[in-house]
């Protein structure tokens, strides 16, 4: 049996003998070590140290108002210390955090979020987070997951596995919060492809277990995306499900939070917890008011599980301040006017952000993306009008899209030249890189565009100033925006429309919210769109690249079609069906190298057909941060996978004074 244990051990106060945790133990196995996840070194308590916490939390214990923070928090062995990136930090202070209100949820979301076990800095692999350890015998169908013993949740309620099988008994099996059970929750029978769920158990109070059919090589990477939060508080929901209260007293209660019906009060109480203000967390701060107000603020958890290498109970910051702004131009200038602490931007801004750190008393850091390319488009290939539908799904159509555009001039202007003119593709030195993929229909030909689109029969208009369906009916492009609360259409937008309409493809830009596009997309309703694809790693995560789920509009309902198990949607044919086979027999592999062959087999499935077209390559993500905000690192790889910001661990941020 391959056996692996990682356990986060600490040093017992007031004696001197150090305890070794993270421990490997490693017995002859068959399996290569590359598709392993490989022991992770963790910071212990220095020597002699106590368990302090922050003063406004001191205050409470000396009123009697809070017990004593070693009463707070897991044992000592099962404390998690969490590195700090310069220096020790210092306890205060509100991070001042532009956002859009409760729709702009995962702005927040990712950077307080929790996981059971989150991606390692470099992001090769995973490590425990709210999981203190794990097991794993060698056939890979059994992983046996250890919890930290007197972890507490922010109410102070025991965290146990009782957690963990209350939110997949009661939670995912039964889609209480309007979700399908996630992928990694499937093994996958290597001959005949078909799914099976998983199960989990309890092992004791503190170890549960997932038993999976067949071999998942890969499940705790999965794990680590497709749901972080595999727990949830049951002493809360089981006074607020139906399941236990009936429909009706649900119903009212669902009515107090403000919600008229129980999918929506499920959904928010039960996938975007984080603004809801009296639902237990384990993270590191809980909501204290109304998200709707103009000022949502969140509070330092007082039961928060990890400390410092000196025993000061993290996070450094008091609270998080979420200041409501009506749109990102609004973020921009109060960032310009240093008003700020830590926000993440786009490269559009980096000109400005530049110009302005002196002034604004900040620094722009730069991060390393995962995109396929900075600016292109996305056509729905199961868009509801079959004319537009077939029109899209004709790979000429698409390359006319492509060569009709001047990337060189587009580059100069979008991105001063610093986004190399190229195809959307995986960039030389990321996992599945291809030869030559960058160049593909790359160069500007607007006689090749025409050319392609008299082969398709789409004819001119008796003005010859737009082109028709074959049919004599009028073609229209619908390019959507994303937007935060912007009114203007982007120069991207607007370039496009001047491109594609010299070939006689009218084009109309429209704009939509977040909660908006969301529900467009989810519909089906939305024919194009400037999106770009982000991969870090095809085997982490394929959602944008396979229609596993609806997530991305190039491939609209054929997401929906596998996530309901054909029961809604458009079933996928000809080489999406092949992306999702594929998927499936990397999810069956029992090695690495078949997961690489599979994973090099979906994208060369893309190099082939273009689904998504790019027109520069990827610029460099930014983050800003005041000049005496500490421990922010430079340089991560900013990706969805490893939650954005997230990353940086802001627990550990400070205030330098």
């Amino acid at each position: 049996m391959f056996k692996k244990k990682l356990v986060i051990m600490m040093i017992v106060l007031f004696i001197s003998m150090i305890v070794v945790g993270c421990q490997s133990k490693t017995e002859e196995t068959t399996i290569e070590p590359k598709n392993e996840l490989e022991p992770v070194e963790v910071e212990q308590l220095a020597v002699g140290s106590e368990l302090k916490d922050a003063p406004m939390l001191q205050e409470l214990v000396s009123k009697g108002d809070l017990p004593a923070v070693e009463d707070r928090m897991p044992i000592l062995d099962d404390i998690m210390v969490e590195p700090v990136l310069e220096e020790i930090g210092q306890y205060g202070g509100e991070w001042n955090y532009p956002w859009a209100g409760p729709d702009d949820k995962w702005g927040i979301g990712k950077i307080t979020e929790e996981a059971l076990f989150r991606f390692t800095e470099d992001g090769n692999g995973v490590e425990p987070n709210v999981a203190k350890g794990y097991d794993v015998n060698e056939e890979r169908t059994e992983y046996t997951i250890y919890l930290r013993e007197g972890m507490k949740w922010s109410d102070g309620e025991p965290f146990t596995a009782d957690d963990v099988i209350f939110y997949w008994e009661h939670m995912l099996i039964p889609e209480t919060f309007g979700k399908a059970l996630y992928d990694c929750y499937y093994s996958v029978n290597p001959e005949t492809g078909e799914k099976v769920r998983s199960d989990v158990v309890k092992v004791d109070d503190y170890t549960v277990k997932v038993i999976h059919k067949y071999p998942s090589v890969l499940f705790l990477e999965r794990l680590a995306i497709d749901n972080k939060w595999f727990f949830a508080p049951a002493h809360y929901y089981e006074n607020i499900l139906p399941e236990f209260l009936g429909e009706e007293k649900a119903l009212e209660v669902a009515k107090e939070y403000g919600y008229n019906d129980l999918d929506t009060f499920g959904e928010w109480t039960g996938y975007y917890f984080w603004l809801i203000p009296d639902r237990p967390t384990l993270r590191a701060w809980v909501g204290t008011n109304d998200p709707h107000s103009d000022r949502y603020i969140m509070e330092r958890n007082p039961y928060y599980f990890k400390t410092d290498a000196e025993g000061n109970q993290l996070p450094y910051i008091d609270r998080i301040v979420l200041n409501k702004m009506q749109d990102t131009s609004h973020y921009l200038m109060e960032t310009l006017a240093g008003n700020v602490d830590v926000f993440t931007f786009g490269f559009t801004d980096f000109t400005v952000l530049k110009e302005n750190e002196q002034k604004g008393d900040y620094r722009v850091l730069q991060w390393t993306p995962t995109a396929w390319s900075s600016t292109g488009l996305q056509l729905n290939q199961t868009i509801d009008d079959p004319k537009l539908r077939e029109l899209f799904q004709d790979k000429r159509f698409r390359e006319a899209l492509s060569v009709a555009v001047d990337r060189v001039e587009l580059s100069e202007i979008l991105t001063s030249g610093l986004g190399e003119p190229q195809q959307a593709s995986v960039s030389e030195g990321v996992p599945n890189y291809q030869e030559g993929w960058k160049d593909q229909w790359n160069d500007y030909n607007v006689d090749r565009a025409n050319e392609l689109l008299d082969d398709i029969g789409l004819k001119w208009d008796d003005k010859k100033e737009f082109r028709t369906f074959a049919d004599g009916s009028e073609l229209n492009l619908v390019i959507y925006q994303e937007s935060r609360g912007e009114t203007q259409v982007g120069t991207l937008q607007e370039l496009l429309k001047m491109y594609y309409e010299k070939i006689g493809i009218k084009t109309d830009i429209k704009i939509a919210d977040q909660g908006l596009f969301f529900d467009l997309k989810y519909d089906n309703k939305i024919p194009a769109t400037t999106q770009n694809i982000s991969v870090v790693k095809v085997a982490y995560r394929p959602d944008e690249l396979v229609p596993l789920r609806v997530i991305t509009p190039w491939f609209g309902h054929y997401g929906l079609y596998n996530s309901s198990n054909g029961e809604e949607g458009v079933k996928p044919e000809g080489d999406v069906a092949k992306l999702v086979e594929y998927w499936n027999n990397l999810t069956a592999s029992k090695t690495s190298e078949e997961v690489d062959k599979w994973s090099d087999e979906i994208v060369k499935l893309h190099k082939e057909n273009q689904w998504v077209i790019g027109y520069t390559g990827p610029t460099p993500s930014l983050v800003v941060a005041k000049n005496n905000v500490r421990n922010v690192p430079d340089g991560l790889i900013d990706s969805d996978e490893f939650r954005g910001l997230g990353h940086a661990k802001p627990v550990q941020f400070f205030f330098k004074q």
